[in-house]
């Protein structure tokens, strides 16, 4: 099964997607982009499969995006991209590529949408939200 999650393992909404993606039996493969950045084609290309805009993928909250000004609507989807790409914090996780398409799985549960096939058993998140019943149905 090919799926490959854009992964940073401090991040619980991360985490949480990494386990919905093993629950359904899958063990993707795992790129930390912290420690491996994705290029500037691959990220213009997971941006644009997950239908996002380019400020759309831009992570705020505990980056240095107030830092480098990156508020200023008059900035370029190029100079935003050079902005991720120097500093991957930038890039808001996790993207999740399958088969059935590319998704920004935020929150955790939107990866659902787009695995090939249904959960294992019954999971809750993190915080102990159940969104998987016993039988492997998803409950909300």
């Amino acid at each position: 099964m090919d799926v490959t999650i854009y992964h940073n393992p401090d991040c619980g909404t991360s985490r949480n997607t990494l386990a919905l993606i093993r629950n359904a039996g899958i063990e993707p493969t795992i790129i930390e982009y912290l420690k491996t950045p994705p290029t500037r084609t691959v990220l213009k290309d997971l941006i644009s499969k997950a239908g996002l805009t380019v400020r759309g993928a831009i992570r705020e909250k505990g980056t240095p995006y107030a830092d480098l000004g990156l508020d200023d609507p008059t900035l370029t989807d190029d100079e935003l991209l050079d902005a991720m790409l120097e500093h991957p914090i930038l890039i808001n996780r996790p993207f999740v590529v399958t088969p059935w398409g590319v998704r920004l799985s935020r929150p955790s549960e939107i990866v659902l949408d787009i695995l090939p096939v249904p959960q294992k058993g019954p999971f809750a998140k993190e915080d102990g939200e159940l969104l998987i019943d016993a039988e492997g149905h998803r409950i909300a």
